[in-house]
């Protein structure tokens, strides 16, 4: 792979977790104005699949897709994923969240390996259990762990099972209709859960915050699944350290929320692993 294209796959993952964290401190914001989480995820859904699925390119010999049962597995792993994080995000500050949330790559790395057969090498193995460590830092389990943060490990599990389905799926399917699959199938999944706290009103500026969610986490996992398609799911894990940065300022900016400092030691030992793994994989992806 050359120097041009790995630059091309950085930035185009580091944009997908930016705009999926514009995303998730929208929805935020629209929970802290007391509007559900359930209700958050599913307008999330069902926006983005309004929105694009004129732009989706569905043709009729793929609505069968819609019953694979992978598609559908994929799904629910996404939906359950951005439910488990709305909810977390809603006591907790979201730096914080998306350091417990980064149990996801480690989850993606074991599974990449287990079922996709990826290769797993020992150095970058390491690497994610220093990572974990810097999860533990954060979410601090057993000594002031919220239940806030149990959801945030929650989601991250599921999103690290979400992007190794997205890889295995990838060259099966194009990175639009994975897209317009998984909202689809979320907003339809989701609708039974969340009709009990649908608002009858809501005003211009919480439209714009649904759109905001909406579109922002439909345009990163649009952005991961393109990647997905050339990229294998363990090197694209170590890329998604990028969205902790993105969380953390974007907590100080809009929130105010300054993490502690067990939080920032341990979001500084996530970093730095994910940059040091990422360097290993660009290493390998430069000699292959």
């Amino acid at each position: 792979m050359t120097s041009h294209l790995s630059l091309r796959i950085l930035g185009m993952v580091v944009l997908a977790m930016t705009l999926i964290v514009i995303g998730d401190a929208a929805g935020k914001v629209l929970t802290a104005q007391g509007f559900s989480p359930i209700f958050v995820a599913w307008s999330r859904f069902t926006v983005a699949a309004v929105v694009l699925l004129p732009f989706s390119g569905l043709t009729a010999a793929e609505l069968r897709g819609f019953l694979d049962w992978r598609i559908i597995l994929r799904a629910l792993l996404i939906s359950a994923g951005i439910s488990c994080i709305l909810t977390a995000l809603k006591t907790e500050p979201i730096a914080n969240v998306f350091g417990g949330f980064f149990i996801g790559p480690i989850v993606a790395f074991g599974l990449s390996a287990l079922l996709l057969k990826e290769r797993a090498d020992l150095s970058r193995m390491a690497l994610l259990l220093v990572s974990f460590a810097g999860v533990l830092l954060v979410v601090k389990p057993g000594f002031g762990m919220q239940i806030g943060m149990g959801f945030a490990l929650l989601a991250g599990c599921f999103h690290g099972s979400y992007l190794v389905s997205t890889r295995w799926l990838a060259g099966q399917y194009r990175p639009r209709f994975l897209l317009i699959s998984q909202l689809i199938i979320g907003a339809l999944v989701l609708l039974p859960f969340s009709l009990g706290s649908i608002p009858q009103s809501i005003d211009l500026a919480g439209a714009g915050l649904v759109l905001v969610s909406a579109l922002g986490s439909a345009a990163g996992n649009f952005l991961l699944a393109v990647a997905n398609r050339t990229t294998p799911a363990n090197v694209v894990a170590p890329l998604v350290y990028s969205q902790l940065l993105a969380a953390t300022l974007i907590g100080v900016i809009v929130f105010g929320d300054i993490p502690d400092v067990l939080a920032l030691l341990g979001l500084a030992v996530i970093i730095l692993s994910g940059l040091s793994s990422l360097w290993l994989a660009g290493r390998r992806m430069a000699q292959s």
